[in-house]
Formats: C-alpha cells, sequence, structure tokens
C-alpha cells in the first residue's frame, strides 16, 4: 500500500480515512465529523449523497477552518 499522509499542510498523520478525493488522518477525521455536526444534521444526509468529487467543496470549506498550528500539535502528539 502507498504511503499516503494527512492532506493538512504540516500533518504528517498517517492515512485514516477518505475526505473528498483526498485522505485526512485520525485526529483531522475526527474534526471534521464535528464540524460537519455543528452544520447540522442535514449535512450528514446531504453529504451522503454526494459523490467523491462533491464532497471536496466540503472538505474545502473544513480544511479552512484548520490553522497550520492545530495541524504541528495533531503531529507531535500522534505515535510514530
Amino acid at each position: 500500500m502507498n504511503d499516503l499522509r494527512c492532506m493538512i499542510q504540516g500533518c504528517p498523520g498517517k492515512v485514516y480515512a477518505p475526505a473528498g478525493t483526498q485522505n485526512v488522518c485520525k485526529e483531522h477525521f475526527l474534526n471534521y465529523l464535528t464540524w460537519r455536526r455543528r452544520k447540522g444534521a442535514q449535512m450528514f444526509v446531504t453529504y451522503a449523497g454526494m459523490t467523491m468529487e462533491q464532497r471536496d467543496a466540503i472538505v474545502a470549506e473544513w480544511a479552512k477552518t484548520i490553522r497550520i498550528e492545530e495541524a504541528s500539535t495533531t503531529a507531535s502528539s500522534q505515535k510514530p
């Protein structure tokens, strides 16, 4: 398998789950789910019906909320 990394800049975390056509580590995936939950229950229903390419717009919106400091903190807290 390829040695894929989290899509968040500066995060060396290994891939845990897809986020659109990209991938995120476990900590960022949980952050992404929390962000979607805060958007409302309808977000989960809408997101489930989208193609991976359509989900990219949602992922891009979420990725803008992640600060570089958070990504580096995530990287230092992960076990090798």
